[in-house]
């Protein structure tokens, strides 16, 4: 292997459903298992609720619930 060939190697990752794969990464070492919070399976972006996890954490949303009594 050449000085500045990068370092691939197999590793596991574990979704949250539990569904697991193998896939070649730099990260880790050969055999590391890279357990996933966020995926497919319940990222708002791809389950349909990213206007809910928008409108949740908007500023106007924020100013409402500490002002909103005032207007």
């Amino acid at each position: 292997m050449k000085k500045n060939d990068i370092d691939y190697h197999k590793i596991t990752v574990v979704m949250t459903n539990g569904e697991r794969f193998e896939t070649r990464s730099t990260y880790g070492s050969e055999g590391d298992v890279v357990i996933l919070s966020i995926d497919p399976h319940n990222h708002p972006a791809w389950t349909g609720n990213l206007a809910d996890s928008i409108k949740k954490t908007s500023k106007l949303t924020k100013f409402k619930d500490k002002y909103g009594d005032l207007f």
